[in-house]
């Protein structure tokens, strides 16, 4: 199957570093967690929902589960600095992808990233894939080790 460039580079990204993971673009949007959770036939907590946030003007990843909310303040609280939601704009320009379809990795540049608790309860979870048409389905395992990123309590 021929993808997308967006796509397609984060299929290569996840080949380069040794991950059996198969990118899939879908008719079916996959832009919010139910619309994710609807097109591949998973429960809405199996979605990974890529979330980036600023802090002064750097970018923090937050991978949260699709059955969940960031709790801003709480999660601010926690990392000893605020936090506030990036618009669509601060969004492409750090991950070089658009809200709805950010994956956990293949950025244009490295970002700061923080793992719900909650999606490392499930074997499998499913996250965009660089559009907001493609996923891609993963162990919750290798969510940290492909991400360089920390497990955290966001709720």
């Amino acid at each position: 199957m021929i993808l997308s460039n967006k796509s397609q580079q984060v299929q290569d990204y996840l080949n380069k570093r040794g991950y059996a993971c198969e990118v899939i673009e879908l008719e079916d949007s996959t832009r919010t967690a139910r619309e994710a959770a609807d097109a591949v036939g998973c429960t809405i907590g199996q979605i990974v929902k890529s979330l980036v946030f600023r802090a002064a003007n750097q970018p923090i990843l937050f991978l949260v589960s699709g059955k969940n909310r960031l709790d801003v303040r709480k999660v601010s609280q926690t990392l000893g600095f605020e936090i506030e939601l990036a618009d669509a704009d601060f969004t492409k320009e750090m991950t070089g992808y658009t809200i709805g379809g950010v994956p956990p990795a293949a950025h244009i540049s490295a970002i700061d990233t923080y793992v719900d608790e909650d999606l490392l309860k499930y074997d499998e979870v499913w996250a965009a894939a660089g559009t907001p048409h493609s996923v891609f389905k993963l162990k919750s395992s290798d969510l940290l080790p492909l991400t360089n990123g920390k497990a955290i309590s966001i709720n």
